[in-house]
């Protein structure tokens, strides 16, 4: 197996064709959105076949996405900070080194809490066919992470959003 290069862009690098690679979080470029927070998925232009990953900074208040179930499994390890899980429509404090398992089919999103950011380790599966639903959750809702009618179309879930952007490293801040 050959080394995957690191190519710069506008705000850090990023992995570039197939291959292993090391990359430091602190010089990577991740992305933002003013509604979901910060993020970096580790994928570059190869998508992952077998999983995907990312490292989420969520700011006190905002969700990280939209309340979903997906037909594969996640999991979600808080490294720092404090969050919310909603999870089948039940809300559930999580703090450092706490991990949350959703089993395929299971409703959930995860909310930034307490005074400042919240960094959690984020992996789900990846299958063909997988497929996704959103529905309408009350406690979700007080988030702003609630579609207002249930849709399977992440498009339609995400319709109004702001873009979101390329930024420098999120995390961790020296």
């Amino acid at each position: 197996m050959t080394e995957a290069r690191l190519e710069p862009h506008a705000h850090g690098l990023l992995p570039s064709g197939a291959g292993w690679y090391v990359i430091d979080m602190r010089a990577a470029q991740w992305r933002s959105n003013p509604a979901f927070g910060d993020w970096f998925n580790f994928e570059g232009d190869q998508r992952f076949e077998d999983f995907g990953i990312n490292v989420h900074v969520l700011h006190p208040g905002k969700p990280a996405c939209k309340y979903h179930r997906e037909s594969v499994q996640e999991g979600f390890l808080v490294l720092s900070g404090e969050c919310v899980a909603i999870v089948e429509g039940e809300e559930r404090p999580l703090r450092a080194w706490q991990y949350l398992h959703c089993p395929a089919g299971t409703d959930h999103v995860l909310v930034g809490a307490g005074d400042g950011p919240c960094v959690v380790l984020m992996v789900g599966a990846r299958k063909d066919g997988c497929e996704i639903v959103y529905p309408v959750e009350p406690a979700a809702a007080r988030y702003g992470a609630s579609v207002a009618q249930e849709t399977g179309d992440p498009r339609e879930a995400y319709a109004g959003t702001p873009p979101s952007a390329e930024i420098a490293a999120a995390w961790p801040r020296d």
